[in-house]
């Protein structure tokens, strides 16, 4: 009986191998964009030469800051018996921003006065009416924000390619689509000796009071530039690994082949290299072309 059963089994196994080798020989079978090119010919893109205006920028990234900011304190200890001012609100230098009640049984004292130590507008009020306060507690923080910094580090490999008054570009994601001028003001004379990057200062003109302090911004430098350049994409430049030799592939004369052709190159950013020789604007060459050899077959991707 468990020979029987034994028997069925094996035979079972064979049909349904049977069946599944049937299925993957006759199954119709999807067509891809490569069934109808030979297997030693490769689909390759093309790419057109141009003239670009290159630039080598440097993408850096802080918060913004007032130009100036106070955090107001106490100069008693005692209550907070009134804001005479709110957000939002101007201010002047040496103007009242609170009234502190001193807090001492039998006494009776006029109230102490919380100034403002610069001009500009209040941006935050901590305290309620009633609240103790010492004289290291916060009372009001005053922003002036006609013009705005932001803090960052950059290499110490681009030292020597920025210089003070260096016109940058301001960014915040609160804002799209909008770019502020911004200028480097301050270049730190040290090089921080763990993250080798030197510490720097954007200042910004905010007339209009868009930029806020706390806001995430992006900063865009131009360390280099070269206009009208002869240029392509980075990806469609090789290396000879052995003589060191660039060069870029472009089609034969009937699209068929491709061939190998030798170039110089110059200036170069993240996305574009600049051709200074063997190749002029206007002129075809493939792209996307991983393992390709010189006299390869090709067809050109439409």
């Amino acid at each position: 009986m468990k020979k029987r059963t034994r028997n069925k089994m094996i035979w079972g196994g064979i049909a349904l191998a049977f069946v599944i080798a049937l299925v993957a020989i006759f199954w119709p079978k999807t067509s891809g964009p490569l069934d109808n090119v030979a297997r030693d010919v490769f689909l390759v893109r093309q790419e057109t030469v141009q003239k670009r205006d290159l630039k080598h920028e440097l993408l850096m990234s802080g918060s913004i800051k007032a130009l100036e900011e106070a955090t107001l304190f106490p100069r008693v200890e005692g209550k907070l018996l009134k804001n005479l001012l709110r957000e939002g609100d101007s201010v002047k230098k040496n103007q009242t921003v609170s009234l502190i009640e001193r807090d001492e049984v039998g006494a009776v004292y006029e109230p102490v006065v919380v100034p403002s130590t610069i001009t500009g507008l209040i941006g935050r009020v901590y305290l309620d009416p009633g609240a103790n306060v010492t004289i290291s507690t916060p009372i009001a923080l005053v922003v002036n924000q006609e013009k705005v910094r932001i803090a960052v580090d950059i290499p110490e490999r681009y030292i020597g390619e920025i210089y003070k008054g260096q016109p940058a570009t301001l960014r915040v994601d609160a804002l799209p689509g909008q770019e502020f001028e911004a200028k480097l003001s301050i270049i730190s004379p040290v090089v921080d000796s763990t993250s080798r990057a030197v510490a720097v200062e954007f200042y910004a003109d905010n007339p209009k009071g868009l930029l806020k302090s706390g806001m995430f911004a992006k900063v865009d430098i131009t360390l280099a530039e070269k206009k009208n350049a002869v240029s392509v994409s980075k990806q469609s430049v090789y290396t000879d690994e052995e003589t060191g030799e660039t060069y870029v592939f472009v089609p034969s004369a009937d699209g068929k082949t491709a061939q190998r052709k030798t170039v110089k190159t110059g200036f170069v950013n993240s996305n574009f290299l600049e051709v200074t020789d063997g190749l002029s604007s206007g002129e075809q060459i493939l792209s996307f072309v991983y393992g390709l050899k010189d006299g390869s077959k090709i067809v050109l991707e439409k």
